[in-house]
This record gives C-alpha cells, sequence and structure tokens, in this order.
C-alpha cells in the first residue's frame, strides 16, 4: 500500500480510480463495506483502489471543545485499511484552512489530484464540505460534472440499530465488548509493550504483565476475559484488568493495562502484545484488605476460564 499524507502529494499511475471517502474511526462493518466496494470494483476495472481519510478528527477543528474520542490511533487504522487490499492511502490534514473549502471546491479539487478518478464510494450518511454543505445528492451532481460515478453503500444494522461509530464508541466505553465485536466484526483489540511493574501482581500469586497502552477512547475500568498475541503469534489466555488499581495504588496518575495469562508463557520485558477484549467480567473497585482482592483475583480468574471457550477472538479485516 502506497501512502500520500495530503492530496495534493498523490502521485499514481495511469488508470482508473476508485476511491472509498471517509474518517473511518473505528474500521467497523459499515465501514469494511465501503472500502472493500471500491477494492471489488478496482478488481474488476483492473484499476487501482484507495481510501481519501483525514487527520485529526474533524471534531478537533470544528468542536475542540469537545472533540470526538477516537477508537483508533492513527497507526492502527493505517494498519486494518491496509488489511482490506487497498492500493493507497491518502491521509489529508483536517486543517482550519481545508473545513472552509466549498462543496463544489472539494469535488474540483478530487478531479484534479486524481485525474483517473473514476467513482467515489461512500456511506449513506455521508457529508461533505465547509458547515457539511453538501450531501450525498450534491456529491452525485457535481461528480456527473466531473466525469466520475458516486457509489453509495448502504448502512448496515446489527440488533435492530444502525451500525455507527458514535454507537461503538459508547459500547467500549460501557466495556459492552461481545456488542462492539460485532460492529466491528472483528474483536476490539490494544497494542502495548510489557514494561516492569511494582510486582505487586506476582505478590499476590497471580502475576501480570504490565501493558502501556494509552487510548483516545478508555474502555470502562474493570476486569475482562481476553485472548493475546505475543510477538511470534502465539495466542494465550488471559484475565485482565484496566484501570486504576484503586487497592494497591490509590490515587494513580493514569489508567494501566495489566493481564494475567492463564498458562505458561515465554513473554516478557518489551515483548510488543495484542490484546483481544472478549468479555467484561466486574466493575474495578476498591478492596479494604489485600487478601479480599486475591480471593477476588482468584473469581476472576475462574470466570476467565469460564467464559473464554466460547468466545470467539477473530482477527481484523482482511481484504475482500
Amino acid at each position: 500500500m502506497i501512502q500520500f499524507h495530503a492530496l495534493e502529494r498523490v502521485e499514481l499511475p495511469a488508470g482508473p480510480v476508485h476511491l472509498a471517502i471517509g474518517m473511518f474511526d473505528g474500521v467497523h462493518r459499515g465501514h469494511q463495506s465501503v472500502v472493500q466496494a471500491a477494492v471489488q470494483a478496482a478488481h474488476r476495472d483492473a484499476g487501482g483502489s484507495g481510501v481519501l481519510t483525514f487527520w485529526p478528527h474533524p471534531s478537533v477543528v470544528i468542536r475542540p471543545e469537545s472533540p470526538a474520542r477516537l477508537i483508533l490511533d492513527a497507526a492502527t487504522k493505517r494498519n486494518l485499511l491496509s488489511g482490506l487490499g487497498i492500493d493507497f492511502l491518502i491521509e489529508h490534514p483536517f486543517t482550519p484552512e481545508f473545513a472552509a473549502t466549498g462543496a463544489m471546491e472539494f469535488v474540483a479539487l478530487l478531479k484534479r489530484v486524481l485525474p483517473g478518478l473514476k467513482a467515489v464510494y461512500v456511506g449513506e450518511n455521508f457529508r461533505f464540505g465547509r458547515g457539511r454543505e453538501g450531501d450525498i445528492a450534491l456529491l452525485g451532481e457535481a461528480a456527473k460534472g466531473a466525469g466520475f460515478e458516486v457509489v453509495i453503500t448502504p448502512r448496515l444494522h446489527q440488533a435492530g440499530a444502525p451500525i455507527s461509530s458514535s454507537r461503538l464508541r459508547e459500547l467500549i466505553a460501557a466495556g459492552e465488548m461481545e456488542e462492539a465485536n460485532a460492529l466491528l466484526g472483528f474483536s476490539y483489540f490494544s497494542v502495548g509493550q510489557v514494561e516492569s511493574g511494582r510486582r505487586m501482581g506476582r505478590e499476590l500469586g497471580f502475576p501480570t504483565l504490565n501493558l502501556r497502552w494509552e487510548p483516545g477512547l478508555a474502555p470502562r475500568y474493570g476486569v475482562y476475559a481476553v485472548r493475546l498475541t505475543g510477538p511470534d503469534g502465539r495466542k494465550y489466555s488471559g484475565v485482565a484488568n484496566y484501570g486504576m488499581r484503586p487497592t494497591i495504588d490509590g490515587n494513580a496518575p493514569h489508567p494501566l493495562l495489566e493481564v494475567h495469562v492463564l498458562e505458561e508463557t515465554p513473554l516478557t520485558y518489551g515483548d510488543v502484545v495484542t490484546v483481544q477484549w472478549l468479555r467484561f467480567l466486574r466493575a474495578e473497585q476498591k478492596f479494604s484488605k489485600v487478601e479480599e482482592l486475591r480471593a477476588q483475583i482468584d473469581r476472576d480468574r475462574t470466570a476467565a476460564l469460564a467464559a473464554l471457550p466460547g468466545l470467539s477472538a477473530q482477527d481484523s479485516p482482511k481484504s475482500a
């Protein structure tokens, strides 16, 4: 996959171009359907497929007092989009100047930097241009004059409600991982490097891996049944605690992700580990005695062992 950091820097070989456009935060099943439509059309057309997305999130510029909490960091989003089989990715800076671009100006810009543009692919609720003045009807009319098609992907639904990034954020923040994973089409995951800690888990009889992870959108503090993947690709079952560790740390400066692996593992300091979050087991709580915490961790371990055989850890989305 070729990556470009601005529309004006795009240089592509001659041939038809099929372009999916959107923020795609989460790369959930709805986003995947838009991107896969472009990829499949490019395959039929012997052309190139790509994604135009933006960084930072438009809300950072439009409403800086309450920007959207991002599900994915930029690098993770790039990797997931690349896995869908696109040939190129344009990550255009969303600046105040770009936010002031009119809808018709935006269409003209697309055609100027992508002369081979044959079709753009968007979701049915797509808006664009200054003040979100452009909708799919305006995009369709403008595209006719510019010589390309517009393909609208119907919104997908899960459990009777539309799949959306806002709904996904609510589910993750509430710890409802099974439903969140159904929207994603893969297991929500975090990637972190194992670092040294206070070894309190080992003293309690439940050694843990302390992982450096700072998400834009924090999941609910609590205990989760998880699966881990080490640097060599080997997978392990585990029980994770994400939060402020009130019994141990009191007023901790930041939340910590700790994972107790439920089987023998060679994972050690410096290893980069992927954690797939499968089920919320309980909320974080403060215990008056360390012995109470130890007994609860033992119950958490038992609950995770019981839950994991019935939970499927799905890998990231693959190319269509």
